[in-house]
This record gives C-alpha cells, structure tokens and sequence, in this order.
C-alpha cells in the first residue's frame, strides 16, 4: 500500500497544502518518511489524515469560482467504529462548503471497503450543497453495492458512466466537465 501514492498530474494547476482556503494549507510532506498507515500497512506520506485510522483523502483540485473540488480517497471508509463521514463532513466538507464549494467529485478506486452506520451526515452533506451535487467516480463494485444497500446512494450520484471514466487522461477543469454533463443527463 505504500507505493499508491495520491495522483500527482495536476500538481501544475493546485496544491491544497498551498491553498489559503483548504483545510490542508501549509501541512508538510515527506517524501520518505512513512507516517500514516491502515492496519499496519503503511502508506504513502502524500495521503492527508482526515483523524481516522482507515481513510485518508487528497484534495486533487479545487476551483472557487466554479465551485467544484475533487477529492481522492484511500483506505477503508468505516462509519460503523471510525464514524469517517462525521470526520470528513465535520472537519473538511464544511470547510469547503463555507468557501463556495457545492460540488464533489470523490474519486474512489483506492476505497477497500465501506462499514455503514446511518446516514444523517450524509443526508446533511447532500442538504447543504443546494444546486451542487456529490458524484461518486471509479468506486469499486462491492463498495457501491455497500452504498446501495443502505440507500447512502440516494445522496451520491453514482454508477453508469461515472465508473467509467478515464479520468487521469484529463485536465482537472475538463474532468469537472464530463462529471457535470453526466450529471446533469442524470438530473434532467
């Protein structure tokens, strides 16, 4: 697991730890020394620590004026012991929200598993984003099926062509366009 290391391509067009408006400015990173780890197995320094022991986030990109930010995640999404979604919406979310932002892309192909609890952080996420969206991309089949099954989907816009997209292939801004166009297929 330490070799998956956050995407890295769009380092030209954002840096959250460089960014006066995200919840990560000024964190330091190492590039050796191997702090984070889930169920001892470290991980790479890249991933930043939303205060769980299972999932660690990256803040790919964010743009204000359009009010979108992508965000890719690592690890095992626990609600059930870890309580993650109160972490990441309490702690980062409504950070994000505060400074515009009502779009979420959350990438998830590096998401393991998902433990359900309720889904009062979620429905409260969803409430606060008005005329945004929260789209799921590249999540794992028996993750979505987990998110299915306790109807968190109902929040997420999910599935279809959104696990299908080759999004490393695209420039931060024209990715926030295909989720958007998908998105608003789906909506209309």
């Amino acid at each position: 697991m330490h070799s998956i290391e956050p995407f890295y391509n769009w380092r030209a067009y954002y840096i959250a730890s460089e960014d006066k408006r995200s919840p990560f400015y000024g964190r330091n990173y190492s590039e050796f020394e191997f702090t984070n780890a889930i169920y001892n197995y470290c991980i790479h320094p890249q991933w930043d620590s939303i205060g769980s022991e299972t999932l660690f986030l990256k803040i790919l990109y964010c743009d204000y004026d359009l009010g979108f930010a992508i965000l890719e995640m690592m690890g095992e999404w626990n609600d059930a012991i870890e309580n993650d979604i109160m972490l990441l919406k309490r702690d980062f979310i409504e950070l994000m929200i505060e400074e515009g932002i009502t779009k979420f892309i959350l990438i998830g192909e590096n998401v393991l598993n998902f433990h359900y609890s309720d889904d009062c952080y979620y429905e409260e996420w969803f409430d606060e984003v008005e005329d945004g969206w929260i789209a799921l991309v590249n999540f794992h089949e028996h993750v979505a099926a987990e998110f299915h099954k306790v109807n968190i989907d109902n929040y997420f816009l999910m599935g279809g062509t959104l696990d299908e997209i080759e999004w490393r292939t695209y420039a931060p801004q024209h990715f926030f366009q295909k989720v958007d166009e998908l998105v608003i297929k789906r909506i209309s």
